[in-house]
């Protein structure tokens, strides 16, 4: 048996598909042209690259595209005065402030200063406490994309048994609320986790977020198993280049997995296309519309 591999650049490629639909009708309909705003503090080149996509994308889908960038030392006042020109920017309904950080620069002070209505990392508190009490929020972009993902091989979720590797504010802790509100039976499990293997074998979707190069062996999944593979990790080749892998060992799971996403290729894809979904939802939501049909 091989697994299904779950390929995210298809899946992505539909869902940025659909907010393109969806973009055009608020358009025609409501005269509305969603707007996304991403602030880029400092010359993080992973960053950078993240930003370029994110641009692109969201000039495909119809929608404006606002970008930011500010020095490596920017004062932390500055930077909080320019997500105050933001949330009062009719023309922006998504706001997305590049993370990391640079050192010096207070990372929850500035997600504080965000309008949670165009909070479209899903990170405010006021969205994070809306999803853990399973009321409507803007979630974090890949958890949603991991949802979606499980989602293409898994009609519904409901009554599965689920692991989640990880409890980061971004990925771990949001996933787990998502799961739930699908109906799943969730474990959350990390580095302090007393016997992780076999707490994985009694998992029928298992999601790998801990930043751990190959850290999920083939030999701890259940036979059948969905793996969905969060970690992106640069592992040094002997050519002296680097080579991208997951936080799952791939060639082995593959023999085991019933499904998996590949690195690259999967989770990644999906982030960016999220971000378009929130973005579309924000606007409408701002501007008292129906929610959008995707």
């Amino acid at each position: 048996m091989t697994a299904e591999i779950i390929d995210g650049k298809v899946i992505a490629a539909d869902l940025r598909a659909r907010v393109a639909d969806e973009v055009a009708r608020v358009k025609r309909e409501h005269n509305l042209v969603p707007g996304l705003a991403v602030v880029l503090v400092g010359n993080d080149p992973a960053s950078e690259v993240y930003v370029r996509s994110k641009h692109t994308q969201t000039q495909a889908a119809g929608m404006a595209s606002f970008e930011h960038k500010l020095p490596t030392d920017v004062s932390q006042q500055d930077l909080l005065t320019l997500v105050a020109k933001l949330n009062r920017d009719p023309a922006v309904h998504g706001i997305l402030v590049q993370l990391p950080l640079p050192k010096g620069l207070n990372t929850e002070a500035v997600i504080n200063a965000i309008d949670p209505a165009k909070d479209v990392d899903g990170l405010h508190p006021n969205n994070a406490g809306r999803l853990a009490g399973g009321f409507e929020a803007l979630s974090p972009c890949t958890p949603l994309g991991c949802i979606i993902l499980t989602k293409s091989v898994h009609a519904s979720l409901e009554g599965m048994n689920a692991i989640v590797i990880g409890r980061s504010n971004l990925v771990g802790r949001p996933l787990v609320q998502l799961l739930l509100n699908e109906n799943a039976t969730v474990t959350i499990a990390h580095s302090r986790s007393r016997d992780l293997p076999g707490l994985v074998r009694k998992a029928d979707l298992v999601y790998a977020a801990v930043g751990r190069p190959e850290m999920v062996r083939g030999d701890w999944l259940k036979p059948g198993a969905t793996v969905i593979d969060v970690g992106i990790n640069r592992i040094p080749k002997e050519d002296g280049k680097t080579r991208l892998v997951g936080d799952v060992a791939y060639q082995e799971a593959l023999a085991v997995a019933g499904a998996i996403t590949p690195v690259p290729g999967g989770v990644g894809q999906m982030t960016v296309a999220c971000l378009l979904v929130n973005t579309l939802r924000a606007a409408c939501a701002i501007a008292g519309l129906p929610k959008p049909a995707v």
